[in-house]
């Protein structure tokens, strides 16, 4: 069945079926019931892809980042795709490697009508390719401060000088730093915070070493320390896989979280809250990213060009087991 069979059974015009598919408002109201009737009597279903096309829309979003294996992320696309498809968009995941230079066929503009970036590690080469397109997109924790584009991030300065400070406070001094990969715009900030607290309080860092957001290396460098006999009473970890390693290396060796070392994580992975002890972490306000994104995404996508703006939102300490004052004496150097 196609629309000139419906025209044919409704004994009206090819325009005047195409109008009630659009709902259009210029239709009479007898016309219309005409054409319903001939479409349920003939089982008639309109070709979906194709009424979008006609009006120039989709009604798909798409969505590019470079794991699945995020709880932090999996909470941030759910939201984002509830508050989509509430709005009438299904929403089209690219899973892109880091290296990726190109958005791929999701970034063609006859497939999608507007893009979400989540955390992209190659963003100048994106940002190229979707102005050229002229696709309207955001981006979500990136890399680089760019006030060209639309964009959510949070405040990981702030993250990483309160879980400093939290440390400072139970009285800790020999306090280490296990950073993540400089690529992060958020690991570099986590590691200002950092060294802010530790500077404000005045106290030098015990150790600054580089991880990668796993678990093994936080394990490696724990295992260093532990092999040289020479531990911090304290760890800001920028990363709870970081920080879960760590706690893993202390415990292989016969030491005690907290009782010998207190350790801090960032981003609150569903991870965090089921390991023993429980991990004292930075949160990351992941359904509110999703939802500050949606926004400016819509907004871009709909309304009349609008100035760019960069959001940015207040990460929370959560205190949790793995945290505990500096035992008495452990706190002069080794």
């Amino acid at each position: 069945m196609s629309i000139f069979d419906v025209a044919r059974r409704s004994g009206l015009s090819v325009v005047t079926v195409s109008r009630v598919l659009n709902n259009a408002e210029s239709v009479r109201p007898k016309n219309r019931e005409k054409v319903l009737k001939a479409m349920k009597e003939l089982d008639y279903q309109p070709n979906a892809a194709a009424r979008s096309l006609a009006r120039g829309r989709t009604g798909i979003i798409g969505l590019a980042l470079t794991t699945l294996h995020d709880s932090v992320f999996d909470r941030i696309v759910r939201e984002i795709n509830a508050l989509l498809a509430a709005q009438g968009y299904y929403l089209a995941l690219s899973v892109t490697q880091e290296a990726d230079e190109g958005g791929g066929s999701i970034f063609q503009e006859d497939r999608v009508d507007g893009v979400i970036l989540l955390s992209p590690v190659r963003e100048e080469k994106f940002v190229q390719e979707l102005k050229k397109k002229q696709i309207p997109f955001v981006m979500l924790d990136n890399q680089h401060r760019n006030p060209s584009v639309s964009s959510v991030i949070v405040d990981n300065f702030k993250g990483g000088y309160e879980a400093t400070r939290h440390l400072i406070d139970l009285g800790h001094q020999r306090i280490a730093h296990i950073r993540g990969s400089d690529l992060f715009l958020s690991s570099r900030e986590r590691e200002r915070g950092f060294l802010f607290a530790m500077e404000e309080a005045g106290l030098v860092p015990f150790a600054l070493e580089s991880g990668d957001f796993s678990v093994t290396s936080g394990y490696e460098i724990a295992t260093r320390w532990i092999d040289a006999g020479r531990l911090p009473s304290a760890v800001f970890a920028s990363d709870d896989h970081i920080a879960l390693g760590v706690m893993d290396a202390l415990k292989n060796n016969g030491l005690r979280v907290p009782d010998d070392v207190s350790i801090v994580g960032y981003d609150d992975q569903l991870l965090a809250s089921q390991f023993r002890p429980r991990l004292t972490t930075v949160r990351q306000p992941a359904a509110l990213i999703g939802r500050k994104g949606v926004e400016l995404l819509m907004e871009a996508m709909n309304g009349p060009a609008k100035k760019n703006v960069t959001v940015q939102l207040d990460p929370e300490l959560i205190v949790r087991e793995s945290t505990a004052p500096v035992r008495q004496g452990s706190s002069s150097p080794q």
